[in-house]
């Protein structure tokens, strides 16, 4: 075989309608425009105009709230942090903060507010960590393998019931 023999599988490329080119190509005269009008003419781009009714971006309501100063939180799991252990990337016998875990690549990205731990995983080794937030269980596990977990990041409180 030559290259000059390659050739697609038939059916692979489907050859373009070549329009404005007589009535009997099947999109003579107007191209399949229709006659005159903004839509006939070139360059138009009307999304979401719908011929001058309210449009139904519009005639739905909105919903929802979006708080723009929410705090981002990276999520760390215990089976992550033991593997990065058990790698060596961090010492179990220095106290793991979020800067340790940082530098250990657990935590990437620079607009996170803190690190948030999550019991995903097990834990076998004793570690002292301090990190921004933390779940019960991953707390709860920790505490299990003989270590201890420190938050930064104070829970609110919840309101008294009256």
């Amino acid at each position: 075989m030559n290259l000059n023999e390659l050739r697609d599988n038939e059916g692979a490329r489907l050859k373009f309608k070549r329009l404005g080119r007589g009535i009997g190509s099947g999109k003579g005269k107007t191209s399949g425009k229709g006659v005159k009008g903004q839509k006939a003419r070139e360059g138009v781009a009307i999304n979401g105009f719908e011929g001058g009714q309210m449009p139904i971006y519009r005639r739905l309501p909105k919903r929802g709230f979006t708080n723009i100063f929410r705090k981002e939180y990276a999520a760390v799991n215990l089976g992550a942090l033991a593997k990065a252990i058990e790698v060596g990337r961090i010492d179990a016998a220095q106290p793991i903060t979020e800067e340790t875990l940082r530098a250990a690549g657990l935590v990437r990205g620079g607009k996170v507010a803190g690190v948030r731990l999550l019991a995903t995983g097990e834990l076998k080794q004793a570690v002292t960590i301090t990190v921004s937030g933390a779940s019960a269980k991953a707390i709860e596990a920790v505490k299990a393998a003989g270590g201890s977990v420190t938050t930064t990041v104070a829970k609110p409180e919840a309101p008294a019931a009256s």
